[in-house]
């Protein structure tokens, strides 16, 4: 995410890192740099002015810090800048309301609305324990409704049924009625998009929008398309009473033109951001976290949120009483690995928020491809149960059956082979005197001692 502004920043700020003061001449070459990196990233050039101003005013004449180097003072000050760009401090959705609380998403058509509703419904599902109900107002696209029905099933929420020939106004106001029917509380409304802002949409979504009086009108935007989408945003705002912005895309995203323009030039703040093609794959927008990221600074608190919500802490827990009783880490725990980081994000996902990674993380990136773990997980499913409990036993003729039902190598199978001795070693040395969990407890007191790790 974002990866070709933070290395871009990176090597603008790294120059002053030798400095022995800050100075107006050695702070206006490094500016120079981070202006035109900023620009590079699609940022709008009126919060370039405004967030290299605000580095100026603040680093200009500051004395060095006992503690600290010219350049950590200087990285500080832009991390505090970008902080303040997008918006401070994180906003939550306003739900503290007789329910059914109504969330109405709006935006341009392509911009992953429908996609959006599903995985805000999980994330309230999920994180909030709220009861959902999802409904789509958009009779125009083809299959819009049954693309919603399908994904609000994949997701298991609740669905309210309706058909192409109804007035999108009766669909939303019936919705309501429903969801108050069966107590639900939130309904989140998906209304149509258009491909581009025209008088007969903002019509339809303002009637929608008065009628239902939501708590939360969410514009829907691709973060892909840059300051365009802060423009579009800023034009939907000046038609719609938004409260927020949910940022599409954000992972396929290397600029982040969009994430540092919204937030000005609207006035509304980022509330969420999705950074996957899973329903899981939605992030409340935190400043401070996404600052942070940018300057490859890492994201813990994000990623202990993650583990908290994507491990499966019933195999976690299974896993280590079985490595205290002196089993061996096996295959099957091998393949167990794999797939709950898979479903991190993966290693990309994973290097983007550790601290300290940004250096080596393109490095790291062009030495595993992603795709091996895919491959893995392929080898050890073609395996047999004794197989992947008993290792040792694959001998080569078992390694050509394998390799045949895989799609492999016999090279691949060997490495995979390698590759879990490796794990099986570090395994048995974290299951003694309290290894796992002493790493556990030293995740906990990240988690309770977050305020050390948000960029500021």
């Amino acid at each position: 995410m974002f990866d070709s502004l933070t290395e871009k920043l990176r090597n603008s700020l790294a120059s002053i890192n030798s400095k022995a003061k800050l100075t107006e001449e050695n702070i206006d070459v490094s500016l120079r740099e981070v202006r035109m990196a900023l620009l590079e990233a699609d940022v709008s050039l009126s919060v370039v002015k405004s967030f290299v101003s605000g580095v100026k005013d603040r680093a200009v004449g500051q004395d060095v810090l006992s503690s600290l180097t010219p350049g950590q003072v200087f990285v500080k000050i832009v991390n505090e800048e970008l902080v303040r760009v997008m918006g401070d401090h994180s906003e939550s959705l306003s739900l503290n309301v007789q329910p059914p609380a109504v969330i109405l998403l709006a935006g341009l058509q392509g911009a992953g609305k429908t996609t959006s509703a599903v995985k805000l419904a999980n994330w309230l599902k999920t994180r909030e324990k709220k009861k959902v109900m999802l409904v789509s107002t958009d009779v125009y696209r083809p299959a819009a409704i049954d693309q919603l029905r399908t994904l609000a099933d994949h997701a298991d929420v609740s669905f309210f049924e309706a058909t192409t020939d109804k007035n999108p106004l009766d669909i939303a106001k019936e919705s309501l009625a429903e969801a108050s029917k069966q107590f639900a509380d939130v309904l989140i409304i998906d209304t149509a998009g258009r491909l581009h802002v025209d008088d007969k949409m903002m019509g339809e979504i303002q009637e929608i929008q008065r009628k239902v009086s939501p708590v939360e009108t969410l514009f829907v935007v691709d973060a892909m398309t840059g300051q365009d989408a802060a423009n579009t945003a800023k034009a939907f705002n000046e038609l719609l009473p938004l409260t927020g912005i949910i940022l599409t895309k954000a992972d396929g995203d290397a600029r982040g033109g969009a994430a540092l323009s919204v937030r000005s030039i609207t006035g509304k703040p980022i509330k969420f951001m999705a950074v996957g093609e899973s329903i899981d794959d939605l992030e409340a927008f935190h400043p401070d976290r996404v600052a942070s990221r940018i300057l490859g600074m890492g994201d813990i608190l994000s990623l202990i949120e993650e583990v908290e919500q994507k491990v499966d802490r019933n195999k976690a827990k299974k896993l280590e009483r079985k490595l205290k009783k002196g089993k061996k880490f096996d295959l099957e725990d091998f393949r167990d690995q794999i797939t709950q980081m898979n479903n991190m994000g993966g290693l990309d996902g994973l290097m983007d928020k550790l601290p300290g990674m940004g250096n080596i993380s393109n490095a790291m990136a062009n030495q595993v491809n992603e795709h091996q773990f895919v491959q893995m997980e392929a080898i050890i499913s073609s395996m047999t149960p004794s197989e992947r409990h008993y290792p040792d036993r694959i001998n080569g003729s078992r390694k050509r059956r394998i390799a045949g039902g895989s799609g492999t190598q016999i090279q691949d199978i060997n490495r995979l082979l390698k590759q879990h001795k490796q794990m099986q070693k570090m395994m048995k040395k974290l299951s003694k005197k309290g290894g796992m969990a002493n790493m556990m407890r030293g995740l906990g007191g990240l988690n309770q001692n977050s305020g050390r790790f948000q960029g500021r």
